[in-house]
């Protein structure tokens, strides 16, 4: 079911501020992405065999921008990557996992979905098929 975690996902008030932080760190930032639809703009960041992706928000109605309103700037999600996304929502449903998306959607990398914190000890966990 798993193949292992993709990346974390941390949100910040300002990608380009964010990036240049994290630049001091000795990162290599990838190209940056804009998802209007979704209310974010977000640019995945290498730390050596980490990934990290960095998440700002578009407009003040989307998931990110409700994030950083309620908790401030910080750590958003776990993703973890799958071989098969749909057999795992399915997978995960059966069992009484609470699942936000019952349908992957395309993410940055490839079909994403994502588990309910309150079924995963308080984390939200995407769920990436590449």
């Amino acid at each position: 079911m798993l193949k292992g975690i993709s990346h974390t996902g941390i949100a910040v008030k300002n990608l380009d501020e964010a990036l240049k932080v994290y630049e001091t760190l000795g990162t290599k930032t990838g190209e940056i992405h804009e998802a209007p639809e979704s209310g974010m703009r977000a640019a995945m960041v290498l730390a050596g065999a980490s990934t990290l992706e960095l998440i700002e928000p578009i407009g003040d109605g989307g998931v990110i921008a409700k994030f950083i309103e309620s908790r401030g700037e910080g750590i958003h999600h776990l993703c973890v990557e799958v071989d098969d996304i749909t057999k795992t929502l399915a997978d995960l449903e059966s069992k009484g996992i609470r699942l936000i998306d019952k349908v992957p959607r395309q993410g940055i990398e490839g079909k994403v979905a994502f588990i309910h914190p309150k079924s995963m000890n308080g984390v939200l966990i995407e769920l990436l098929e590449k």
